[in-house]
């Protein structure tokens, strides 16, 4: 029996995998961490701050699937963020060593019962297709033996200097109307419009990018970029889901450029978990647009410059 995937079927089994996901990521919430937001530096995180990758394919991981790989290489410690399944650890003419532990990652997907496609033929109507999630196992490669070297080797962190005008930049060429000044940083829908307030107005300024960033990443949201439900007021479940979805995206940011994140609006977390414990499929929603919002942004870097493309892994969003 393959040892990479197990397919959750349809029902209460399918729902259990998002309830495992929601009842992590709501533990690390009251426990005072943000999965999105990970000490990376200290001594219990030895790997680089980077995406975690495929180290077969090279592809990064994405939406839940950061969250998810990024609290098994703090928790466990583990030099690297490079992933791979079983199967590929034996391709690569390595093996997972015995005894070890993997991590699921989890990979969504539709399928039509047949009833479906019977009722779909008799009304003439569209099949409607059931969500599910399958489940993969990955290992991270501190985890295997015999890996060619260049596979183990964790990602040298950039060169110092090159990262503030690196995101300067990255703000110039999406085109979205960016402005410096006032006392608040905040993004204006119905303007379509980004204002932070001037570097010199944050005690680091590496933080004025953490911000900026986050604030772009409520831009992608516009009807002519990623077109997101941006109506919901402040103190609403709307407006929560919307500023979670702009955490994790600045988080990603950060990560693929080089910056520790940061907790922009840690003010928002009871709010957060309000959302997650009425909606188990809430936090892989957030992560999916995440990813997107992220993706958007990245898009932008230099041809050279540019991350690897995220996996299909945990790409789609559930409905």
């Amino acid at each position: 029996m393959s040892r990479e995937k197990r397919v959750a079927p349809p029902g209460g089994a399918r729902m259990s995998l998002y309830d495992e996901i929601t009842t992590k990521i709501i533990a690390e919430l009251e426990a005072g961490r943000l999965p999105w937001v990970q000490p990376w530096g200290t001594a219990t995180a030895r790997a680089p701050l980077a995406m975690p990758k495929n180290a077969a394919t090279g592809r990064g991981y994405s939406g839940v699937n950061v969250l998810i790989l990024w609290g098994a290489v703090i928790e466990n410690g583990f030099p690297a963020q490079s992933w791979c399944t079983f199967r590929q650890a034996l391709s690569l003419g390595g093996n997972v060593r015995k005894g070890e532990r993997g991590a699921t990652v989890v990979y969504a997907d539709r399928f039509i019962p047949d009833d479906e496609k019977k009722r779909a033929r008799e009304t003439g109507e569209d099949a409607e297709a059931i969500p599910f999630l399958k489940r993969f196992t990955v290992f991270n490669t501190a985890q295997c033996e015999g890996l060619p070297a260049d596979i183990a080797v964790a990602t040298p962190p950039p060169p110092p200097g090159l990262i503030e005008p690196r995101v300067e930049a990255l703000i110039r060429a999406t085109g979205i109307d960016f402005r410096v000044g006032g006392n608040h940083a905040f993004y204006a829908p119905s303007a379509d419009y980004v204002q932070v307030p001037p570097p010199q107005a944050y005690f680091e300024p590496i933080n004025w990018h953490r911000t900026a960033l986050h604030e772009i990443g409520h831009a992608t949201g516009a009807p002519h970029r990623l077109n997101r439900d941006l109506s919901g007021v402040f103190g609403s479940k709307k407006y929560a889901f919307e500023e979670l979805i702009a955490e994790i995206s600045a988080a990603f940011c950060c990560a693929s450029l080089g910056i520790v994140p940061t907790v922009r609006h840690a003010d928002y977390v009871g709010a957060w978990l309000e959302v997650l414990r009425e909606d188990n499929r809430a936090i892989v929603r957030a992560a999916s647009q995440a990813s997107k919002a992220a993706n958007y942004i990245l898009g932008y870097l230099p041809e050279d410059d540019h991350p690897m493309p995220a996996a299909a892994v945990g790409d789609w969003e559930p409905a």
